[in-house]
């Protein structure tokens, strides 16, 4: 009778570890997952963090283009070729709208308030001069105008929402 009991213990024991291996592949796949997830999650996180900082990156090289515009009335050389080497690339990392918008709203104003700056110092006192600094007064007002409103045309794209 003991050795009935030996045995069938022996054989129940046998059951256990029979099914606990038999779940040790699926569980050791699930914790795959999970870690594959994990690392996925922290990846995308890493990527938003990246292009928030290119974007910023960016838009603190707009911003400061125009308020080097409002402050000193005119268009430097130097602070060009700081706008056009901060905002390189930006068609990567915005959409087209906002590209577009840096390129034609903001640069083609500023190029042109330049040339008339340069056009300007030639001309005597009369109806052209008048034509030039109302034009360029208008071009001001409208890099004034974009100025204020730049943080909320960047404001969606400068989103972390972890």
């Amino acid at each position: 009778m003991d050795c009935e009991l030996i045995i069938q213990t022996a054989q129940n024991s046998k059951d256990w570890v029979d099914y606990l291996s038999a779940l040790l592949v699926p569980t050791i796949a699930i914790l795959g997952a999970i870690v594959a997830l994990q690392q996925w999650l922290t990846n995308r996180k890493r990527l938003k963090h990246e292009l928030f900082d290119r974007r910023y990156e960016q838009f603190v090289a707009i911003r400061t283009f125009l308020s080097s515009i409002m402050t000193s009335g005119k268009s430097k050389p130097e602070e060009q070729i700081e706008y056009l080497s901060g905002t390189r690339g930006i068609r990567f990392v915005f959409d087209k709208k906002i590209a577009k918008y840096v390129d034609v709203n903001i640069w083609h104003l500023a190029v042109e308030l330049e040339c008339l700056e340069s056009e300007l110092e030639g001309v005597p006192v009369g109806e052209e001069r008048t034509k030039n600094v109302k034009r360029q007064s208008e071009i001001k007002k409208e890099l004034l105008g974009e100025l204020k409103t730049l943080e909320d045309k960047f404001s969606k794209y400068l989103q972390l929402n972890h």
